[in-house]
């Protein structure tokens, strides 16, 4: 595996041609200072895959809503297993086409589009952050449904990103929700059926993105026709969390039946502690689709005497908090004799080694165990049977 290595930004998408131009197998991973991770698949210089970045599972509900609308994502269990690899979003297109429910047209569709969505994100990334390349040629995807010409997604990219630049969309991210601020002024400007749409779409629960595939229309004209209210402070564009894939049921009757003073899993109780609202939401959301309660607090101040009260059987702890760092909490935790053996998971902001230090240094004042942001379901609910010892009894994808 390489080193990681500061680049120009203009250097960007000589990475790319030269992973063409040297027939690359394997990833391409491209970091951002601010956490961020992509990663893209190579085989033979092509690229089969891409996935990571922001909202992952909005962006594979999203097309296969736009490309596959015969089938309902809400409507399936998927199995832990299939969420745990790397490209687990690949892979699901992998069983979907098996089960002769996409077809190879379809998916190279959703592969093309993945990846200039992907590209998008990161150039407009680049204007704020730095970025870091890493090729690890260990893992790859042996036999493609399809292949993407590098060449021709960065020009369609580039081509995107010059009309988003041109329109002053510079700074606005796509995966941004409306949030419609100012109803009243509004109303005045639109006729009572538009407006009426706008009370209902701008809600803060779609992107950009997810309301141009809800409205038929490409993000760029939709985003250019709500600039004027967003200047003017009527609508608002917020971060929103991601929608995690509904994961199959866990049956429990093995516990039940060895261990009959043990707690059943829908007794259990997780505690999230994170300032961040989106992070609280995520975790909690995942959690209890589990059939798990969640506690999420966000007041770091708050935490202890909240975690005494409710006495939750593990804890997610984020180490980087105002006034009371994840450090102090955990250390007060374990003077407390109820919580000696509770499991504390410390979450981490990233996977630079800088976290990976801070997350072992946890181990010193007492925690258990740590996982990396961005949250995904598997690594939540793995790390919750590991050290809750549930056993995992999955249903297979219908």
């Amino acid at each position: 595996m390489s080193n990681l290595e500061i680049r120009p930004t203009d250097k960007l998408i000589n990475e790319f041609q030269s992973c063409t131009q040297i027939q690359y197998n394997g990833q391409l991973k491209i970091h951002s200072t601010n956490g961020q991770i992509w990663t893209f698949y190579y085989r033979l210089g092509r690229i089969v895959w891409a996935t990571g970045g922001t909202h992952p599972y909005r962006r594979w509900r999203r097309y296969i809503a736009q490309y596959c609308p015969d089938i309902n994502v809400d409507n399936i269990r998927f199995r832990s297993k299939d969420l745990s690899i790397p490209y687990w979003d690949y892979h699901l297109l992998e069983i979907l086409h098996a089960r002769q429910k996409m077809s190879r047209e379809q998916i190279k569709t959703v592969v093309e589009s993945t990846i200039l969505e992907l590209l998008f994100d990161i150039v407009q990334q680049s204007k704020f952050t730095s970025l870091s390349y890493e090729r690890s040629p260990e893992e790859i995807i042996d036999s493609p449904i399809s292949f993407t010409s590098a060449d021709l997604s960065l020009q369609l990219m580039q081509d995107l990103w010059k009309s988003w630049s041109e329109a002053k969309l510079a700074n606005f991210s796509p995966n941004l929700a409306p949030v419609l601020r100012r109803a009243k002024e509004l109303e005045k400007q639109l006729s009572p059926s538009v407006y009426k749409n706008f009370v209902a779409l701008m809600n803060g629960h779609h992107t950009l993105r997810d309301l141009a595939i809800k409205m038929k229309q490409d993000v760029l004209p939709l985003t250019r026709s709500l600039l004027p209210y967003i200047l003017k402070g009527i609508i608002e564009l917020i971060e929103v969390p991601d929608l995690p894939l509904r994961v199959a049921e866990v049956k429990n009757n093995l516990t039940s039946r060895v261990h009959n003073t043990q707690k059943m899993p829908k007794d259990l109780l997780i505690a999230c502690v994170d300032d961040s609202p989106q992070v609280c939401q995520i975790l909690e959301q995942i959690i209890t689709s589990n059939g798990l309660r969640c506690i999420p607090i966000q007041d770091s101040v708050k935490a202890l005497p909240i975690l005494i009260k409710h006495k939750p059987d593990l804890i997610f702890l984020d180490l980087v908090m105002p006034v009371l760092s994840g450090y102090e909490i955990c250390t007060q935790l374990r003077r407390i004799s109820h919580f000696t053996n509770t499991p504390v998971i410390i979450l981490t902001g990233s996977d630079s080694i800088v976290d990976k230090v801070r997350a072992k240094a946890a181990t010193v004042v007492g925690a258990t165990d740590f996982i990396t942001k961005p949250i995904v379901p598997d690594k939540i609910m793995g790390t919750v049977r590991k050290h809750l010892e549930i056993p995992s009894v999955a249903k297979n994808l219908s």
